[in-house]
């Protein structure tokens, strides 16, 4: 990355992570990719019942590897054998585990957290059940604020997985979503029947916590995820 972009990125990663601790949520800062499984070695205990969502940061870090070969019990939802209902059940575990694992479509510098979900199950673990929230960021997510958490969904995030997802939708023909800008009269959502086969079902904006230090932000100073 040019120096002087990096220096203002840091800018910008430094002020989010003010407002998310004034916003009682935990929060460190990894140079690189490579820096999360050393860290989650110390951080996931042996025997601790860990879960984690469909993420493509989880993947890319490598951490999903890790926790599957670590000392501990890993509620996992992405074996192919799984029945509708076995799958279930193994969200249903999530919300009872002791380490759940996400990431975040965006976090703006204000401190918020902002995801969006097609079945939801990360967002119930988001919002209650899981002793420890651990979301892992690259520092592309972050962003001015809540407007442009949106729009980064609506051009960035969403039209990529529904394509990694093999999604028919208009973002995966056109590249963005069909109302492609944050609409300020309806907020996040899309007119009725405008996107059927969509994956944005429920947004959820993370403010100030009632827990401290429940939810834990890892934000990684390189490019991670959609």
């Amino acid at each position: 990355m040019d120096m002087n972009k990096a220096k203002t990125m840091r800018l910008h990663v430094r002020k989010a992570m003010d407002n998310l601790e004034k916003n009682n949520y935990g929060v460190s800062y990894v140079p690189l990719m490579a820096d999360i499984v050393p860290l989650f070695s110390s951080l996931i205990e042996k025997g601790a019942v860990v879960g984690a969502s469909g993420s493509v940061s989880l993947n890319e870090t490598g951490l999903i590897n890790f926790i599957k070969n670590h000392e501990c019990t890993y509620i996992d939802r992405f074996s192919p054998s799984l029945t509708k209902e076995e799958l279930y059940e193994q969200n249903m575990k999530h919300l009872s585990s002791d380490i759940y694992l996400a990431s975040a479509n965006a976090i703006t510098m204000r401190g918020e957290i902002y995801c969006v979900d097609g079945s939801n199950n990360r967002l119930a673990a988001l919002l209650y059940g899981p002793k420890k929230v651990y979301i892992i960021v690259g520092h592309n997510k972050i962003v001015p604020a809540l407007s442009d958490a949106v729009n980064r969904v609506k051009q960035i995030a969403a039209p990529t997985n529904a394509t990694r997802l093999d999604k028919d939708t208009y973002c995966v023909t056109h590249g963005q979503c069909v109302v492609p800008l944050i609409d300020e009269k309806h907020l996040m959502s899309i007119p009725p029947n405008a996107c059927n086969n969509g994956i944005c079902s429920s947004f959820l904006v993370l403010g100030r916590q009632s827990i401290k230090e429940r939810i834990h932000v890892i934000i990684v100073g390189e490019d991670v995820g959609y």
